[in-house]
């Protein structure tokens, strides 16, 4: 969630208070880009004679990866490409078991490539590989050796990789130059996924045509799936008014589906947690902007309802606050429906739960800000890390999946380590891109100017050491996707992918406050324009 400061008022005098009957004036945030574009995905039907077919390839593949091949080095090369290609959900447990057998067996590989590849593979399968397997290609000194310069598979070492872009084809400087740019590990799966798709034949000498086939259509097929999500929401969203009930908070439904929902969770079973998230996420963020341009008084009077949870609070509120509140108790109400109907009922208090915590949190951070001084680092962190919203999303991305146990939610409830490494991802991102571009407003505040105020340090060595804690909170949660888990793997997947859409969205800039940035090419190209054929 953004951090973007908002006026308090238009009063000349900072002091004045709101008069609660009166709409408060309109944030300065832009309006939403798409309009009523994917209301137009709602007569959206299954096409009979494609499913078919893509499952006749589905098979195919799978028969590809279960079947032995001459030299066992083609066979992770084929489960490379099925990852990149995105469409390895369908083929998990003939993925796992093959790795699995792979980390049972002891191996002895004699080049780069395929050393580099299989630990990937068996890292990013949750498998604690040492890196000790690379020991055979360093020289006395611990570096690698000269030999190995010109090899691309050197990914260990950026300036490497850099001054190889040189003396590299086009078609592999240009993958070298995105991998360079966006880590796979750090990248969300459907963006590469129609990345990989796009230059898979100009990097593979003989392409497998029967698998990049298969991964076109599923991409596309899967992509009508979303756009009609979209547009059901899309219409519950236009009921709501938001542009003219609530004109100080963000119109982005889109770019909130985009990033807090499919990127979440793309695969066909998890509709209703991409439904759900995306809903309690949109409102989530307009309570966000509320808290930054509401007065206490005002903001005081929408906490103590959400406590209530009870829509006889609505009573006590201004019209703008009844139209965030009501929406809010109906979004859990449809949650509570259909977690009553599947036997569920306990997901819904965890999720209830974390959104009373975040809007303590929201409220305790406004009346710090509103004290017109920059608080310690020790104050802002604890609370920031709560309204950074990963604590409540990671929550509620939980609700609505079959692997969530009530161990599982009992496990977020401690703020385990993972959770709490996506979250300082979050905030920490957040708080350098915003700070670049509000810190000429004189109440903004930042995880930056915390951390110049308690070391006495400049701008520039404050961002050096928060993205070194950024970098540090990556290794937290690599760790935490290790076996043994402390929970699911599914669910780790979700943590993980909260922090590749930091990476992602908020590199450079806030690109979910910052509708016509980076976010708008990517929803475009995973949203609305299908995979050439």
């Amino acid at each position: 969630m953004s951090s973007v400061e908002v006026p308090l008022s238009q009063s000349s005098n900072p002091n004045d208070t709101f008069d609660v009957h009166q709409p408060k004036p309109s944030a300065t945030f832009s309006p939403s880009i798409w309009g009523d574009h994917f209301l137009s995905y709602a007569s959206l039907e299954v096409d009979a004679e494609l499913e078919q077919h893509v499952q006749e390839l589905k098979e195919e593949v799978r028969s590809m990866l279960t079947t032995s091949p001459e030299n066992v080095s083609q066979k992770w090369n084929l489960i490379d490409d099925i990852q990149h290609l995105g469409v390895s959900y369908h083929f998990g447990n003939e993925i796992e078991e093959i790795l699995q057998k792979i980390h049972k067996s002891s191996y002895d590989l004699d080049d780069l490539y395929t050393a580099a590849l299989l630990f990937r593979l068996l890292r990013q399968q949750g498998y604690n590989v040492s890196c000790d397997l690379f020991n055979k290609f360093k020289d006395g000194d611990g570096n690698f050796k000269e030999s190995l310069v010109d090899d691309v598979a050197l990914t260990f070492t950026m300036t490497n990789l850099e001054s190889a872009t040189f003396r590299l084809s086009p078609p592999l400087a240009k993958a070298v130059t995105h991998a360079l740019n966006q880590p796979l590990r750090k990248g969300l799966p459907r963006v590469e996924a129609r990345y990989h798709l796009s230059v898979y034949q100009e990097l593979r000498e003989s392409p497998n045509e029967t698998l990049l086939t298969f991964a076109k259509l599923d991409f596309n097929r899967l992509q009508r799936v979303h756009q009609k999500e979209l547009s059901e929401i899309t219409r519950w969203w236009k009921d709501l008014d938001v542009p003219n009930k609530l004109p100080f908070a963000r119109d982005r439904l889109v770019e909130v589906y985009f990033c807090w929902s499919m990127s979440v969770y793309f695969q066909p079973q998890y509709s209703f947690a991409r439904r759900t998230s995306c809903k309690v996420t949109a409102v989530a963020s307009i309570i966000d902007d509320l808290y930054e341009y509401d007065t206490d008084e005002q903001l005081k009077l929408f906490t103590e309802a959400i406590e209530r949870w009870d829509v006889s609070a609505m009573d006590q509120l201004p019209e703008y606050m009844k139209v965030c509140y009501k929406a809010l108790l109906d979004v859990y109400n449809e949650i509570h429906e259909k977690l009553l109907h599947d036997g569920k009922l306990y997901r819904i208090h965890h999720a209830r739960e974390a959104m009373k915590k975040q809007v303590r949190a929201h409220f305790d951070e406004a009346k710090l800000f509103h004290q017109k001084h920059i608080p310690s680092l020790d104050e802002y962190m604890p609370l920031s890390l709560v309204t950074s919203g990963y604590p409540l999303l990671i929550t509620t991305s939980f609700v609505g999946m079959e692997e969530a146990t009530i161990n599982s939610f009992d496990w977020l409830s401690t703020f385990p380590q993972a959770v709490k490494a996506a979250s300082k991802i979050c905030r920490l991102m957040d708080d350098i891109v915003d700070h670049k571009f509000e810190q000429e407003k004189e109440q903004f505040i930042s995880a930056v100017n915390c951390y110049m105020k308690k070391y006495g340090v400049t701008e520039e060595e404050a961002i050096i050491e928060l993205k070194r804690q950024v970098h540090n909170a990556w290794k937290d949660i690599n760790e935490a996707c290790l076996h043994p888990t402390a929970v699911p793997m599914p669910l780790l997947i979700r943590i993980l992918n909260f922090a590749r859409l930091m990476d992602v969205v908020y590199k450079c800039e806030d690109g979910y406050t910052n509708a016509k940035g980076v976010l708008k090419d990517l929803i475009v190209s995973t949203l609305v324009e299908p995979v050439a054929l």
